[in-house]
């Protein structure tokens, strides 16, 4: 899902932004399924830090993409800038060579779902055990994510409320993230409307009510389904969790990406203090949010039948 042609001229706005953040790249932190996973470390020279660490999951429909694609790299850049570790990270692509998906056929979807969010938890029990080495408070780490990294972190959320077996695999008893935030995201549940055995961690949503690739409401089928934004903002506010909605109407898929330009310092804010404010639900109408070919998109665009 690749939408950086639409966001270049803002690219060449934050050219500057690198002087001062340095990255290391290609730390290996695991190998899952065969495949050697890397992550990239960004930390500000000059910016102080409390521990806070943002694990960084690109989007790309589970076929493409990459941590170190223009935007990603300045959104990582950015954040470091403003104060908190950021590791950027490799995981497998899933849905590479598949066809054939829909409501009759989950189980490469599915797979490509739970690899991913295996991969975010090896990647998150890595810098547990080396907080250390990177200076990292565990009890200070967010997750973000575009598009399919935005469901990869809110699934992998879920399983960690749900103490899921995925989830005891890699991370450790009691442990929370503290606060995951969502570019177009959604949870694949096998079991209906999700559940949260434990609350899940304080969730910041951005989404467009228009898209289509990664559904903004529902869909089920008997009790499988895929609950975008709007079903999991219900359910968080029907459970007194701690969440924050930014709904764009009108627009479509773009919204995997744009945060990462205009939000950024919303976000900063957000992780710095995630649960100030309970529940903040606004609907957003601004037209100068870049379009793109992505924001029509739906799954048959991506997995062709």
């Amino acid at each position: 899902m690749r939408q950086l042609i639409a966001f270049s001229f803002f690219i060449s706005l934050t050219s500057s932004t690198f002087a001062g953040v340095k990255v290391d790249k290609e730390i290996f932190y695991a190998e899952n399924g065969g495949q050697k996973l890397y992550l990239d470390i960004y930390r500000s020279d000059t910016a102080q830090t409390d521990g806070r660490c943002l694990i960084f999951v690109f989007g790309g429909g589970f076929i493409h993409g990459s941590k170190s694609d223009s935007l990603n790299v300045v959104f990582c850049t950015k954040m470091a800038e403003r104060g908190m570790t950021v590791a950027a990270i490799d995981y497998r692509l899933g849905m590479k060579g598949v066809s054939k998906v829909g409501k009759l056929n989950t189980k490469p979807i599915d797979n490509a779902i739970h690899i991913a969010a295996e991969d975010l938890c090896a990647a998150t029990r890595f810098l547990i055990d080396n907080k250390g080495k990177y200076g990292i408070n565990d009890k200070k780490i967010f997750t973000c994510g575009s598009s399919a990294g935005a469901i990869t972190v809110l699934q992998t959320d879920y399983e960690r409320a749900n103490r899921t077996e995925l989830a005891a695999a890699y991370l450790p008893e009691g442990f929370s993230y503290a606060g995951v935030i969502s570019f177009a995201g959604a949870v694949f549940s096998h079991e209906g409307n999700p559940d949260y055995k434990t609350a899940p961690a304080p969730t910041f949503f951005f989404h467009g009510t228009d898209d289509k690739l990664v559904v903004y409401n529902k869909i089920k089928f008997f009790n499988l389904g895929l609950f975008g934004t709007n079903a999991l903002a219900k359910r968080f506010k029907k459970f007194g969790y701690t969440y924050r909605v930014y709904r764009f109407t009108g627009y479509g898929h773009e919204i995997a990406s744009s945060p990462m330009v205009r939000d950024v310092d919303e976000i900063a804010a957000f992780i710095k203090n995630p649960g100030v404010i309970k529940s903040i639900d606004c609907t957003i109408n601004d037209t100068r949010i870049p379009r793109s070919k992505i924001g029509s998109a739906k799954p048959d665009d991506l997995y062709k039948k």
